[in-house]
């Protein structure tokens, strides 16, 4: 009796390599692992005032599962947070490798009035630590614009930082995260400043404009949207509105 179930054995184990070769894997493990995207930035990222599901980081989510893109996208976002905050977090952020940063801070900043100059650095140091934790990464820089009521010195300092920053850092640049939406009702919660779930869809249309480059395939000769065939981050996107 034992030896009949021996042989039974051996013949299971047999089949088992006839049919499932070693080195052969379910399609589910083929699959290429998630790229990761990291959304570092304010109140605005974190969707304050509505449900995450409907804040841009997760539509960005949507659209990239729409398109058949394997990517995973972390929301990094917290009510508050300054361009300092942000340094200070990203690091945390940053423990799991990022194939693709959008940086996106700085409103704070403006607000309550702090030096363009330090937001600068900050900035800038949040570069480098992107670059030195996650080698090839890439990154995007949306940016922020101040009212009128902040001085005209002020504010021409503020704006001057973003796109600034990105030609000396090669970054791909969203002139202004909040394009079409700064300032109009009906795309903005009571508050006047947080965005409502329609302001989140046109802004999450913002950064798609920027973003999709970096991860949509392309045919012409063989190159991914990403640049990344040429080893140099994408070119700085001009302001087509200024």
């Amino acid at each position: 009796m034992r030896h009949v179930c021996l042989t039974g054995a051996l013949i299971c184990l047999l089949s088992n390599f006839l049919f499932f070769p070693l080195g052969r894997v379910t399609t589910a493990q083929a699959a290429e692992p998630k790229k990761r995207l990291v959304i570092l930035g304010d109140s605005l990222t974190a969707g304050y005032g509505i449900a995450k599901a409907d804040a841009y980081p997760a539509l960005i989510q949507k659209r990239l599962d729409e398109a058949g893109l394997a990517w995973q996208v972390a929301n990094g976002g917290r009510s508050g947070d300054t361009t300092k905050n942000g340094l200070a977090r990203l690091r945390w952020l940053l423990k799991k490798r990022a194939d693709l940063l959008i940086i996106a801070l700085g409103g704070n900043d403006g607000l309550r009035g702090l030096s363009p100059v330090e937001m600068r650095k900050n900035l800038k140091a949040m570069v480098d630590l992107a670059r030195e934790t996650s080698p090839g990464v890439r990154i995007v820089l949306a940016g922020m614009q101040m009212p009128d009521n902040m001085g005209p010195d002020y504010v021409k300092a503020f704006q001057a930082v973003y796109p600034e920053l990105a030609k000396e850092e090669k970054l791909t640049l969203i002139p202004f995260l909040l394009r079409g939406v700064g300032g109009v009702d009906k795309y903005n919660q009571d508050d006047r400043i947080h965005p409502n779930e329609a302001g989140h869809g046109v802004i999450a249309e913002t950064v798609w404009e920027a973003l999709g480059p970096l991860v949509l395939p392309s045919t012409e000769d063989g190159k991914d949207g990403s640049d990344r065939s040429r080893g140099k981050e994408a070119p700085v996107r001009p302001d087509d509105n200024a």
